[in-house]
């Protein structure tokens, strides 16, 4: 019975790719900038082999790596959390999806607001936190909706949740869905609930969720479904596939639960994929500039590798990538980075070894459908060599 643990830790890049500028991007190193924490530990990472992929100057490389490694390279056009999950499934995006820097065209505010009965407020590019703050009391008094993005395509609805009850806020998140497709498709619309005092201060809650475009291709994991394979979301990996290809999910809070609900699938038997998503290195860290919060999340994972690959049977492999960067330590911008992304494969069966630098996210698709014994049928190429590294 076979069984594949593909971890993606949300943000964690490890270097700028050649074409970063394109994107507003230089000089960007997720990685680069964590390690100049005093918090930044993680040996057992080093022992699988993190800090010998290409391009890796920082941290103590293992003679031996426990792991084959790799250096992932995004084809498509993006840095955001939708177009890396898709490739990372086997969907290349020759374009972009639509960003909004001056804030949504007014037929898409107008509908928006005659479907939802609300005013809206806002309508720009904004930081979350931020945009409550400034934001929060005008809600609170009208019950209009906070609408806002980023440089990301994204549609964030922002609103108190004893304004907005959840349930009602999820509806809107869905005629926001059902409104922008086509030319105004963003990869994702947010709820944002936050609570707090009449006035303030604000926190945003854990109740967020994230409603993406339905996937325009199948990936591996409807390819899994098809032949009879278990296909487990952990965290928000349900939203970003827009619950396309998933035999069973489990929204989490955070990366703890995140690792939590996984050690949990891990004494479980089935057959297939488990992909987890652990955002706060994204949510908390990179778009806060929080660059010790970000050594300490990564700190916290690498203390629970061992329980992971404790509790791994013969035929497990545990994959271990990322989705874009998030520089915490850029001050451009607030913004994801255009960067590398690390690739560890690690199990009994995998013989170590150093792919180099690969030239699509997809080839992690075709890794692990070959590994089940499915023909790849994606634009990358699988990491197993034809079976020669596996023993």
């Amino acid at each position: 019975m076979k069984r594949v643990f593909l971890i993606v830790l949300d943000s964690f890049g490890i270097g700028q790719m050649p074409d970063a500028a394109e994107y507003g991007d230089r000089d960007v190193n997720t990685l680069g900038s964590v390690s100049e924490s005093l918090y930044f530990h993680m040996p057992n990472m080093a022992k699988l082999g993190l800090f010998t992929i290409d391009g890796v100057t920082v941290g103590e490389k293992a003679e031996k790596p426990l792991a084959t490694v790799a250096r992932m390279a995004e084809a498509s056009k993006g840095k955001d959390t939708t177009i890396g999950h898709w490739e990372i499934a086997g969907i290349r995006s020759d374009r972009p999806l639509p960003t909004y820097p001056e804030g949504f065209p007014k037929e898409v505010i107008d509908e928006f607001s005659k479907r939802t009965g609300r005013g809206v407020l806002c309508n720009l590019p904004y930081s979350g936190t931020e945009v409550i703050k400034e934001y929060g009391e005008e809600h609170m008094r009208t019950g209009d909706l906070i609408v806002y993005t980023s440089a990301d395509s994204v549609f964030q609805i922002a609103a108190h949740e004893e304004i907005v009850p959840l349930k009602q806020l999820y509806e809107y998140c869905h005629i926001a869905r059902e409104i922008l497709q086509g030319e105004h498709g963003v990869g994702r619309v947010i709820a944002r609930p936050f609570v707090g005092p009449a006035g303030g201060p604000y926190t945003r809650t854990s109740n967020r969720h994230d409603y993406s475009l339905m996937p325009p291709a199948p990936t591996m994991l409807d390819v899994l479904c098809e032949n009879g394979k278990d296909v487990i979301a952990v965290g928000k990996i349900q939203d970003i596939f827009a619950g396309k290809g998933i035999t069973e999910f489990v929204y989490t809070s955070g990366n703890e639960e995140g690792i939590v609900r996984t050690l949990e699938y891990m004494d479980k038997d089935f057959e297939g994929l488990c992909f987890v998503n652990l955002v706060d290195y994204d949510s908390l860290y990179g778009h806060r500039r929080d660059v010790d919060g970000y050594a300490k999340a990564l700190g916290y994972f690498d203390e629970k590798l061992p329980e992971i690959m404790g509790k791994m049977r013969p035929e497990d492999v545990l994959m271990i990538t990322a989705d874009h960067g998030c520089d915490p330590a850029y001050l451009e911008t607030t913004d994801h980075t255009r960067e590398y992304t690390p690739f560890i494969m690690y199990g009994q069966r995998i013989v170590p070894e150093n792919l180099g630098t690969r030239k699509t996210f997809a080839d992690i698709a075709a890794t692990v459908v070959q590994y089940f014994g499915i023909v790849p049928n994606f634009p990358g190429e699988s990491m197993l060599n034809g079976g020669n590294n596996i023993e």
